[in-house]
């Protein structure tokens, strides 16, 4: 049986990866949501897009304007959820 994949949370809490990263691969979808998957200094990488495409909770939620905050509470959710590839 293989293990889970550790999660954006989980390496999080071990110290793999820091909030700024976190908050950072937030800030760079929100800049640009073509960009490339993020890489984090650990060297996991996490596609903040496909994350966003992927879900229809976020066709629900508006992305600009006073609703950005909304989308950027949903998409927090979701990165710290998602299992980022393996370095």
């Amino acid at each position: 049986m293989h293990a889970e994949l550790p999660t954006i949370a989980d390496l999080r809490r071990a110290g793999i990866i820091n909030s700024q990263e976190i908050v950072a691969a937030i800030d760079a979808y929100m800049h640009n949501p073509t960009v490339e998957p993020y890489r984090f200094a650990s060297g996991h990488a996490l596609d903040v897009a496909a994350i966003v495409n992927a879900s229809p909770a976020f066709q629900m939620v508006e992305r600009s304007g006073t609703h950005e905050n909304a989308f950027r509470v949903v998409l927090a959710a979701a990165v710290m959820s998602a299992s980022p590839s393996a370095p």
